[in-house]
């Protein structure tokens, strides 16, 4: 197996936008050879613990309400283009993230990373949830098969809070400044969400260079 690893936050749209291109690419080789990690990156370190209210944060961030509107208005071209119909307006609040890549984090531990990154993302771009409450993290984890009373209560103490934030560090350190970010093989680094067909191209080139290998292995 090959090592995948993926940085990415569940409140950034273009991670959810090339996680569903990843994801129509690995159905389409289900004999694919990644093992996918994820991995923290919050795009708003410095977010309120509380979150705000999306829209004055969306046009501080872009510079007022037009180019706000302009912005997002690709974003939703390209989402649609890969299945995805959000209602942006109904998303009120930008949560701060910390406490959702401690979930998948906790996920992780228990072989559900994928499950809980999956739903995270479903949970704020298309049932408009405030993934930063602890009450709606509780109920993501009891879905996806964590026992969430423990989770619940993991949640209301600092456990791996400065793990995530140290790792969150490090990533930027490392030369990360954007996401989706993803690693293959620990050693290339393919930024942005990447259309199907080039993850496609990549497993084919690994299967073929896994075959050489092994018939060179042979003779």
């Amino acid at each position: 197996m090959i090592k995948l690893d993926i940085l990415s936050d569940p409140i950034c749209p273009w991670c959810y936008i090339g996680k569903r291109q990843l994801d129509r690419a690995l159905e389409s080789r289900p004999d694919h050879p990644f093992t996918v990690e994820w991995h923290p990156f919050q795009l708003n370190p410095d977010m309120p613990a509380e979150g705000i209210d999306r829209r004055t944060y969306l046009e501080t961030k872009f510079g007022g309400k037009d180019k706000a509107a302009e912005v997002y208005g690709a974003i939703d071209t390209q989402a649609r283009a890969v299945g995805l119909e959000i209602d942006w307006g109904a998303i009120q609040r930008t949560p701060n993230t910390l406490d959702a890549h401690r979930l998948i984090h906790w996920a992780g531990i228990e072989g559900r990373q994928t499950a809980a990154a999956s739903r995270l993302f479903r949970a704020y771009f298309e049932e408009y949830r405030d993934i930063g409450a602890h009450d709606v993290l509780a109920d993501i984890a009891d879905g996806i098969g964590m026992d969430a009373s423990v989770v619940l209560r993991l949640l209301g103490s600092d456990a791996d809070r400065e793990a995530i934030a140290a790792r969150d560090g490090h990533s930027r350190e490392a030369g990360v400044s954007s996401v989706p970010t993803f690693i293959v093989a620990e050693r290339q680094a393919v930024v942005g969400a990447q259309p199907s067909e080039l993850w496609q191209k990549v497993i084919d080139e690994i299967a073929q260079a896994e075959k050489t290998a092994a018939d060179s292995a042979d003779e």
